[in-house]
Formats: C-alpha cells, sequence, structure tokens
C-alpha cells in the first residue's frame, strides 16, 4: 500500500528522482521519459473520462488503472531481479491486452469499414480519444526505443500498441459508431 503523507520530499531537487528499485536516475533519462508520458496518457484518458457514457466510460476507468500498472512495470528495471525483492514488482500482465484485443472486436463489429482515413474530431469524446491514441503512439515508441538499451517487459510494449488502436477504435464509436467521422480528402485544399 503507497502512503503519500508528504508530498514533497526536496530529493529530486538535484535533476534525478529515483525508480521502483530505489536506483536514482536523471529525470530526463529513457526510463523516467517512458513512464513520464504514460502518466500524460492517463491525464488524456482522464479528459475522454469526461465525455464518455456507460460502458465506454467504465473501460476507460479499466485503462486508467492499467496505466498505473504500466508506469509502475516500467520504472522498476531489471526485471531478472524481481525474485529477490521485497515485494512482488507489479509488471503488466497478457490478459491486459487480451481485454484491450476483446473490447476493440466488440466495438469494431458494430463499425462500418473506412474507406478513408480519418480526421481526429467530431464530438468532444472523439476529439479526446484522438488525442488519447497520439500519446499512446508516443508512450510506445518511447517504451520500445528504452527497450533498445535497457530491459523492458514485452507486454509493457504490446499494450500499448493495443491501446492506441482502443483509442482509434473508440473515437469512431463516439463519433455515432463512425457515421460521424471527418474524412480525409486528400489534396482538398490546393
Amino acid at each position: 500500500m503507497v502512503v503519500l503523507n508528504k508530498i514533497y520530499t526536496r530529493t529530486g531537487d538535484g535533476g534525478d528522482t529515483a525508480l521502483g528499485n530505489g536506483d536514482r536516475v536523471a529525470k530526463h533519462s529513457p526510463r523516467v521519459t517512458a513512464y513520464g508520458t504514460v502518466d500524460e496518457l492517463n491525464a488524456t484518458v482522464g479528459l475522454a473520462r469526461l465525455h464518455a457514457e456507460g460502458e465506454m466510460a467504465g473501460q476507460l476507468a479499466a485503462i486508467q488503472n492499467d496505466l498505473f500498472d504500466l508506469g509502475a512495470d516500467l520504472c522498476r528495471p531489471e526485471m531478472e531481479k524481481d525474485a529477490e525483492a521485497e515485494y512482488p514488482p507489479l509488471r503488466l500482465d497478457p490478459a491486459q491486452i487480451d481485454r484491450l484485443e476483446r473490447e476493440i472486436d466488440a466495438m469494431n463489429g458494430g463499425l462500418e469499414p473506412l474507406r478513408s482515413f480519418i480526421l481526429p474530431g467530431g464530438t468532444p469524446a472523439s476529439a479526446h480519444l484522438h488525442l488519447c491514441r497520439t500519446v499512446a503512439r508516443r508512450a510506445e515508441r518511447l517504451a520500445v526505443e528504452l527497450s533498445g538499451i535497457e530491459e523492458v517487459n514485452p507486454a509493457a510494449v504490446k499494450f500499448l500498441n493495443r491501446l492506441s488502436d482502443w483509442f482509434f477504435v473508440a473515437a469512431r464509436v463516439a463519433n455515432d459508431q463512425g457515421r460521424a467521422d471527418i474524412l480525409w480528402q486528400p489534396g482538398a485544399n490546393r
């Protein structure tokens, strides 16, 4: 259980921060950048939830919790030392990816196939979900970059990849099941 009784500690005033295993690294390190972007993504999901209703609102709440799990996973390097840790580190589980895939399939089942790329926008919910999609893609790129220099749970990268797909399909659902999608018109303003 996390207890936060003091919000500022002054331990990061020199430009470094502690990882989940206690190691201190620069606040601009690739690992901190990756999980910091996951935190930013979680904030954008919070904005999308303001416009979501029914089942989608519940799904977004679950995604926010998953994103905290993902942040905990990414802030803990050295997976090979997990068994030695005082407390079992939280790692993203393939079941979380499976759930996203089931939800994508269910949402996509009611949509007409796309015949053009779509522009972000439409309803407020759709516009916010497209923002979530783009931040998820950036978080994915940063996690992939991190995995090239340090160990990263492969499920973390896979989750982010699937999550951006989830946001794309959900944005179409939020646009009246795709009927209010804004279609790209190549070269329309030449």
